[in-house]
């Protein structure tokens, strides 16, 4: 009976040990299959960088104007409101220099605010490459004097809505108001002037070194100028 025991005893332990020594005999692929697949972290593409959504443009809001008195002694009923900046131009106030230039500098009537978008808009897909178009002071919200206690000399006329003034393209390129003649590009000013008279500007004042021609009477040169042309509907 003890001898059957060991027997017992003793078989399955050599089983085992025989199994043990099969499994040390497989070569390591057989082994590979026993343990874990290695974890494959998946690579993620970063996504692209959103490009900020601009703000909306304020709206213009139109309505007819009406031009009372002269341009020098006058009043603006009713008028229009030119934004500060858009794709095609960008307000520059001559007094602090800087752009945009303040609410209340930008007034004129309905036709003139329509005449200046339209010379910025056809002067922006003329010339993609050349700086948009300075677009400086118009009228008062409600017209009437823009003397000297406006800030620098101020002006003689801008009183009914229908003057404006419009810097030169600067030759190097730069988005702000030149100082003097000697900046300018003058084929490009040149140009603006020739717009402003095809859509029926009464007269355009411009420096007397910009070299800037036009028909005689509705172009003419004026002191202080030199940096904008001035712009006057009838």
């Amino acid at each position: 009976m003890r001898i059957l025991l060991a027997v017992l005893v003793i078989v399955p332990v050599t089983a085992a040990a025989v199994a043990v020594a099969a499994l040390a005999e497989e070569p390591a692929t057989g082994l590979a299959e026993l343990r874990f697949p290695d974890v494959v972290v998946a690579q993620v593409e970063p996504s692209p960088p959103v490009a900020p959504v601009p703000p909306p443009e304020a709206p213009i809001h139109w309505r007819r104007s009406t031009a009372l008195g002269t341009h020098a002694g006058g009043r603006l009923l009713d008028g229009v409101r030119l934004p500060a900046e858009r794709p095609a131009f960008f307000t520059w106030d001559p007094v602090l220099r800087r752009s945009p230039n303040r609410p209340w500098r930008r007034w004129g009537t309905d036709r003139l605010v329509r005449i200046v978008l339209r010379v910025a808009r056809d002067f922006r897909i003329a010339h993609p490459d050349a700086p948009r178009l300075a677009v400086g002071d118009l009228s008062r919200p409600h017209g009437g004097d823009f003397g000297p206690q406006f800030g620098y000399i101020g002006h003689a006329s801008h009183q009914n809505g229908l003057d404006a003034d419009i810097y030169y393209p600067r030759a190097d390129g730069r988005e702000r108001a030149p100082r003097f003649a000697s900046e300018i590009d003058r084929v490009l000013s040149q140009e603006l002037v020739d717009r402003f008279l095809a859509l029926g500007a009464q007269v355009i004042f411009v420096g007397p070194n910009t070299g800037l021609t036009g028909p005689s009477g509705r172009v003419q040169a004026l002191v202080n100028h030199d940096n904008h042309l001035h712009v006057r509907l009838p």
